[in-house]
């Protein structure tokens, strides 16, 4: 048998050359007439790439718009591209892992069109007013097969879940950009950076103490999908702590469900306490889970309080990294240590726990970062680049990713804890303790001791 590379590697080495790809293309499309010019790129950058990665649009009662343009024309081709895309993922992340193509291939093509189809969904106009995403029909699709049908044994090989979304968060990276973390400046760092790690280990706590749930690892998966940043941080601290599918698939869809509550809800009730936009899109962006809701709620309190309100979720984003190496070390030191004794060395025992794909996310966080702060040239390469290709790519990685989270999940076995309800208590005790503290720091620094500066 050959012996090929780990996946995290597999998904830093695609996901960086998917960056560079981007990049690289975008370059030599630049504009020949003010290329640096903000008011006439105000995207970035147009990028050949963005016409491979289309996916179904908006649509109200007939299905078949969503592969239609405005005109009624057809756009099945970015549509197809953009599967494809994921299929060329997935097969370099089985070839560089050392396994053939010939027990991938047929299951990849069924898997794309669950993803399309998860998409299609998502893009009926009542269900995306409501904010219903992607995420939460990509996993109820591969649920549904997985607990009605079950998943067929010529499926199972093309099934990479957590390769595709390893691989997303990677390419996620290049939209991870740290001059526009700091350009809020000591306020959006204290908002986030403080804040998160009290509410973190506080849910853990809640859960393994107070609520005596059995699994520690789904106590701190769910703490950290509700604390950081949503589905991205609950996949990167899952790893870090082994937790099982199932526990990864409860703690994503229970963030959904939240998330699209939060994000009708807070908006109404921050215009009725009377609250400050600025303080208003902060405490927004420290509470609710996925960036795209956060840009959502954040808008309808205005413009300035939607940028903030995204900054503060970017800040949280890039607390992946630090968050799954501080859960990594606190597992492999104290957590399996108690359970299973000493076994080697602990840095080595971090390392082996550590998931490593995140070093490709600071990677291309970093190399996108540094470009976007050359001039307003590198700038407007770097945001085309990222908005017409890579964001858009990550969007079908993650879909196919949660399709196939679904389809490898048995709610059966966790059918004890969700009789219990103590999963569901711990995420609404975590989430009011996260509201009440991130509302009382968002006032302290937005509202007054940074109020002119943010200004």
């Amino acid at each position: 048998m050959r012996k090929g590379l780990h996946e995290d590697l597999a998904a830093v080495v695609i996901g960086l050359a998917a960056v560079l790809l981007a990049l690289a293309v975008t370059w030599q499309a630049r504009p020949a007439e003010e290329p640096g010019s903000r008011a006439l790129h105000p995207k970035g950058w147009a990028t050949p790439l963005a016409k491979t990665v289309g996916k179904p649009g908006t649509w109200s009662d007939q299905p078949l718009a969503a592969f239609q343009d405005g005109s009624g024309e057809w756009k099945l081709q970015p549509i197809l591209l953009g599967m494809g895309w994921v299929g060329l993922v997935g097969g370099l992340g089985v070839v560089l892992g050392g396994r053939g193509l010939g027990a991938y291939l047929p299951g990849a093509a069924v898997l794309v069109m669950l993803a399309c189809l998860a998409y299609l969904l998502a893009g009926q106009k009542t269900v995306k007013y409501y904010n219903l995403s992607y995420p939460l029909w990509a996993l109820m699709v591969g649920l549904l097969v997985s607990n009605a049908a079950g998943v067929p044994r010529w499926l199972a090989p093309a099934v990479l879940g957590e390769f595709f979304i390893k691989t997303g968060l990677v390419v996620f990276g290049a939209e991870v950009l740290v001059g526009r973390l700091l350009a809020l400046g000591l306020p959006g760092l204290m908002t986030s950076w403080i804040v998160t790690p009290i509410v973190l280990v506080t849910t853990y706590l809640l859960g393994v103490r107070l609520l005596r749930i059995p699994s520690k690892s789904l106590c701190m998966t769910l703490a950290a999908d509700m604390s950081v940043c949503g589905v991205s941080a609950a996949i990167a601290t899952a790893g870090a702590c082994r937790a099982k599918k199932e526990e990864l698939s409860l703690a994503i869809g229970l963030s959904l469900f939240f998330t699209v509550i939060m994000m009708v809800a807070m908006p109404p009730v921050i215009s009725a306490l009377g609250l400050d936009p600025l303080v208003g899109g902060a405490w927004l962006g420290g509470t609710i889970d996925a960036t795209g809701a956060v840009v959502a709620a954040g808008e309808t309190l205005g413009k300035e309080a939607g940028e903030v309100a995204a900054t503060v979720k970017m800040i949280q984003n890039s607390m992946i990294g630090l968050i799954a190496f501080a859960v990594a070390a606190y597992w492999a030191g104290w957590v399996d240590r108690e359970a299973a004794g000493p076994r080697g060395s602990l840095l080595g025992e971090i390392w082996q726990r550590f998931p490593r794909f995140i070093l490709g996310f600071l990677a291309a966080s970093l190399v996108c970062s540094w470009l976007h702060t050359r001039g307003p040239e590198q700038a407007l390469w770097v945001e085309g680049a990222t908005g017409g290709f890579t964001k858009p790519l990550r969007g079908w990685l993650f879909c196919t990713g949660f399709v196939c989270m679904g389809l490898q999940t048995n709610f059966r076995q966790l059918a004890p804890v969700l009789a219990s309800g103590r999963p569901v208590v711990l995420y609404v005790l975590g989430q009011s303790l996260n509201l009440a503290l991130t509302l009382a720091m968002a006032s302290l620094t937005f509202g007054w001791l940074f109020r002119k500066a943010v200004e």
